[in-house]
């Protein structure tokens, strides 16, 4: 299975849910691989640390590959690390991606991410794409190439606006690119159920009809910790209740 975690507002938490969903699904046995494409480098941070300053090839290099047609090309498989974590595997962003993209974009290289994961796949169970908080190339290169996608969502006026023409984007995609692509569903994160804006909501949102997971992630303090140390939650502290709610939003996936 191929995820896509996209959202086109910044700070909705996408990282956060790429790394740990990666992270459960490593821990459950799965053979997982984690796709940073985002400039921002937070997912290989996440997972990684300082220690990604230092640590080559990247996906820049990747991309970089394929504007050159270099008859010594590297496989896909080549630019994948191992973490400290059994079983998760990542392909980690670098800054250079954004200046790399409108280059990749003037050459129609939009349907190359495909490639590669229909190439790796075949090694791994799951696939998470980390993608920018922009609808650009790499966002959509990554729709192209996704069985699924989960939309990060928190819940005020801004989101809720910005999330029907992130619909309307996966479903222009799905009808133009990648007829298999489906929305698996909302994420609702930072929620407080003790507010009675976000229940409302939420409740908006199933009454529209949006795929809205059942499982929601709270708000706490724990997950800075979690971004400071370079553990998921799963490894940090799986006893909390937010690594509770990750387990149980995993298992919501098909």
């Amino acid at each position: 299975m191929k995820r896509v975690i996209f959202n086109q507002k910044g700070g909705v938490g996408k990282s956060t849910i790429a790394v740990n969903l990666a992270a459960i699904a490593a821990h459950h046995g799965k053979r997982t691989l984690l796709i940073d494409i985002d400039p921002q480098c937070n997912s290989s941070r996440y997972v990684l640390g300082a220690a990604t300053r230092d640590m080559a090839p990247t996906l820049g290099a990747y991309f970089e590959q394929m504007l050159s047609f270099s008859m010594f090309a590297k496989p896909a498989g080549e630019y994948v690390h191992a973490t400290p974590f059994d079983n998760l595997s990542i392909m980690l962003a670098h800054p250079e991606l954004g200046d790399l993209q409108s280059k990749l974009e003037s050459r129609h290289k939009i349907y190359k991410l495909r490639d590669t994961l229909n190439e790796l796949e075949k090694d791994y169970d799951e696939i998470f794409v980390d993608t920018p908080p922009a609808y650009n190339f790499f966002t959509q290169s990554a729709l192209i190439a996704a069985d699924s996608c989960l939309i990060p969502f928190d819940c005020d006026d801004f989101s809720r606006q910005a999330l029907y023409t992130l619909v309307n984007n996966v479903k222009e995609i799905k009808a133009d690119h990648n007829p298999n692509l489906q929305i698996e569903g909302i994420v609702v994160n930072q929620f407080q159920p003790r507010a009675n804006l976000p229940q409302r909501m939420v409740d908006q949102l199933k009454e529209e009809g949006l795929p809205v997971f059942e499982n929601k992630l709270s708000s706490s303090i724990r997950i800075r910790e979690s971004h400071e140390r370079n553990l998921p939650m799963i490894h940090l502290d799986r006893s909390h209740k937010l690594s509770q709610e990750f387990l149980a939003l995993y298992g919501e996936l098909r």
